[in-house]
Formats: C-alpha cells, structure tokens, sequence
C-alpha cells in the first residue's frame, strides 16, 4: 500500500485503496488457540495484508474476578491478537470490552497519523436492558477525513426471538451517541461495518432438511428462510445493510473440538429436554454506506457500494471475500472472515505534527527530539511524546514519554525541541520511533522515521542487562 504523500497545491490527489480484514467470533469462553495467522491471513503474499484489522468477539469469558483484572490489563485474547499483528507493524489502536463483548481495532502504522477523533461506545441489552452479556459495542474514527464506525453485536438467543432481535438492534443504533460534532450517531457516518453472533436462525426448516443441503451445498436452499434475510424484506433499518451471499456452510451449532454438528442426547443433565440445535448462520458481517439507497429488488452482483455523499471525496467498497474458518473448533461456533477493499478520496493527506529525533540517543546521556505543528490541533499540556521499539503493539507499549510543555528547552518558527531524560532510554538500544500523542483526539497524530538508538557505552563496559 501507498505511504501517505503530502498533496502538491493545485493538483487534484487521486483515489487510494485500503484492505479491511473483518473477524467475528463468539468464543464461547474457550482460551485463545495457539495458532491464528490464518485466520488473519498473514500467510498471503506481504504486498496483499490488509491495512486494517476489525476483530469482534463474543462470549470472552468474563468471570468477574478475572473480568476485573483484564479491565486494568488486556485479556488472553487480545494479548495473542497483538502479539501476532505487532511484529508485522500495526498497531491496537482501540478497543472496547462489555462483559463478553471485546472489539478490537488494528492499523498499519503508516496510517495512525490519519486516524483520528477514535471514540467508544456500548450498550446493554440483556435483561431488562441492564445486563451486558447481550449488545452492543462501538468504535468510531476518522480515516483520512472519512467518519468510519465499527459495531460489534451479540443480540437475543433462540428461534422465536427474532423479532426481539431487531428491536435491540434498533435500540443500540438510536442510544449510542459520540462526542463529534459530524457524526454524533452510528447512522450519521459515511461507512459502518456491522459485525457479530447477531443470532439469527433458519425459520421453518426440519433439522434433516437443512444437514442434506449443508452436506450438498445446496446452501441457497437456506436463504429465504434465513431470519435475517427475512426481517430485511420489512424492516427499513435493516434494508440499509448490505451482505455478501453466504456460500459457507452455517457456522453454529458445533460439538466442541470438531467439525460435527450439535449431536447432544435430547435430555440434559438436569433432567430437561433439550433438543439439538438446528444449523444457522449467527455470525455475520454486513456494512452500510451513508446516502445509498437501494431500490425494490436490486442486487448488487458485486457487493459493490458507494457512497454519494461529498462527491468531492467519494467513497467504494467492494466485498472480497465472505467465509468461514472450519479448522478453529476450540468453540462451538466457527470464525468468519470478512475482506474488503476500500476505495476513497484523501481528505487529510498531511500529519499533524512532525517528529525526528535529533543527534545521537543512547541511555548514556539525556537526548532531544524536534516535532513541528503542520496543521492547527486542539493541542494540551496533557499531550506527550513517547518512544517506542519498532513493532510496538499499541500507545500503552513506550519504553518512556516525555510531556511536551513541560520538557520543552527551545523554539523557533519551524520546530519545537524537546529533552528525552536518559533514565528511560533502552539500554542496549535498538531501532525505536516516536510518537506524539494528543489527549484531546485520543490519538496519535504523529510517527517519526525509526531510528538506532545505540547501545550504552557503560552498559557495555559493565555488561549490564536489563530486567
């Protein structure tokens, strides 16, 4: 993918392309699996990984104890998302867990200067709508100047609560709000990508039925009476999002550790009958585009959406990809992956704010660095500036900060110079970069190139190693 340029004045900036990788899971309280590279499709060709990760999970266990903990520090989960994704340089740059419910949000690095006003959001639909193990959880961003929202759902279980469904579906669209000005609520933003266990299951169909056309994959069979589909045909909301054709077998309900489905006995341990879960497809991937209006009838052979609004700076996205990953059986649903390419107009193609480190680092001595306002920020004296090793897993990884108004030595016109204090530089060293970020905007707005930071002479001398 392209490095972000700066716009030459007078000449109109073409359009960009961008890979999303979307990721659903419910979970079911199972541990992380020790391998998930193909589930992240890191084994394709470098030049094709995706530049943005969204990775919404369901039912991550959350016994209270344990919930606790992991909301001060991150869950088993996210620990192998970011072990795995660090290395090959993106970055978390958000999250957000409601009981069961965790949304992760992954970028190349090159892009986090254009990722901006990144905020959460959650509601509850459980019982009475008061408990979270049912609804919704929410992030939004600015990408190069376009509103993006990312929602990560798991709404009411069971056959007959379909129509309950769609009304609390209904109800996290109309109660989650943001602080921003342009896109207060999920609807107002230019793209949404909806994702989760949204429970929906195949109406009508005996059990027999529906396992003949899975093992023939005759799965159009399926779709009329697919619930989703069917609350589509009356629901305005719901006629707004848009799905690829579901050409992959249902991915619940499955025996634990395996590709059969449910093969329980029809009377539990307790005594009450139980009847075997007939095959759905629960977990899904669907996207809206702000301004699209489809007519009676339309089909978009392919999945392709655009949006209308701004035509100064339109935006396309073209499903690539809707599937689901068969070799997870850790959990009693399977993984499904959507990817997408994403076809926009840069609105914002300069960083705010420039960074370089400046001489020599090493923990020898304390060490400057320079940053430059580029474009006018609400800035903060809570803004800092940290450094990071290269393949930093999010804003939290720095080895040390610095904060800017209160470690400034100099100013001039073009550059800011700031002093780094020698007690948190590494002391072997190593390729680090710079960051700035703005506690106003939650975000980073500024990376510098890497540089070496060079081993401490003394530590060396000393043959000094770390903790």
């Amino acid at each position: 993918m392209e490095e972000p340029q700066q716009q030459q004045p007078g000449l109109e900036e073409s359009k960009s392309n961008f890979r999303i990788h979307v990721i659903t899971w419910n979970v079911a309280t199972s541990n992380p699996p020790d391998d998930i590279n193909s589930l992240l499709h890191l084994n394709q060709i470098l030049q094709q990984n995706p530049d943005l990760f969204v990775i919404g999970l369901q039912e991550v266990s959350s016994v209270p104890l344990r919930y606790m903990t992991q909301l001060v520090f991150n869950d088993p989960w996210s620990l192998l998302f970011m072990s795995t994704l660090g290395p090959q340089n993106y970055i978390k740059l958000s999250s957000i867990r409601m009981q069961g419910l965790l949304l992760l949000f992954f970028a190349k690095l090159h892009h986090v200067p254009f990722i901006r006003d990144i905020k959460t959001s959650y509601t509850r639909t459980g019982i009475s709508r008061y408990w979270g193990n049912k609804g919704g959880v929410s992030v939004r961003f600015s990408f190069y100047g376009h509103m993006i929202c990312l929602l990560n759902c798991h709404l009411a279980a069971h056959m007959e609560h379909m129509t309950e469904r769609v009304d609390d579906f209904v109800y996290i669209l109309d109660t989650q709000k943001f602080d921003c000005e342009k896109a207060q609520r999920i609807v107002d933003h230019k793209l949404v990508l909806w994702l989760g266990d949204l429970n929906f299951r195949i109406q009508d169909h005996e059990l027999d039925y529906v396992h003949s056309c899975i093992d023939n994959k005759t799965y159009n069979l399926l779709w009329r009476k697919d619930q989703l589909t069917m609350m589509k045909e009356k629901e305005l909301m719901l006629q707004e999002f848009e799905e690829g054709h579901l050409n992959f077998q249902p991915t619940y309900k499955f025996d634990l550790n395996s590709d059969t489905y449910d093969t329980r006995d029809n009377t539990s341990g307790f005594g009450f009958n139980e009847k075997k879960r007939k095959p759905a497809w629960t977990d899904r991937i669907l996207w809206r585009l702000k301004s699209k209006v489809l007519t009676d009838g339309e089909h978009n052979k392919n999945n392709i959406s655009r949006s209308e609004e701004d035509e100064e700076y339109p935006l396309t996205i073209k499903q690539d990809l809707y599937t689901s990953h068969m070799e997870y059986s850790n959990s009693d649903h399977k993984p499904v992956v959507g990817t997408f390419t994403l076809e926009l107009r840069k609105k914002d193609t300069i960083p705010l704010v420039h960074l370089q480190a400046e001489g020599e680092w090493s923990a020898d001595k304390d060490a400057l660095l320079l940053y430059t306002t580029l474009q006018p920020f609400p800035s903060s004296s809570w803004d800092w500036i940290g450094l990071y090793q290269v393949g930093f897993t999010s804003k939290d990884d720095y080895f040390t900060y610095t904060w800017v108004k209160d470690q400034e030595v100099g100013f001039s016109e073009e550059a800011i110079q700031v002093c780094v204090s020698k007690e948190g530089i590494p002391v072997r060293g190593g390729q680090c970069i710079l960051c700035y970020y703005s506690s106003i905007l939650q975000c980073i707005i500024g990376v510098s190139e890497p540089f070496q930071v060079n081993e401490s002479r003394e530590a060396a001398e000393e043959d000094v190693t770390p903790d």
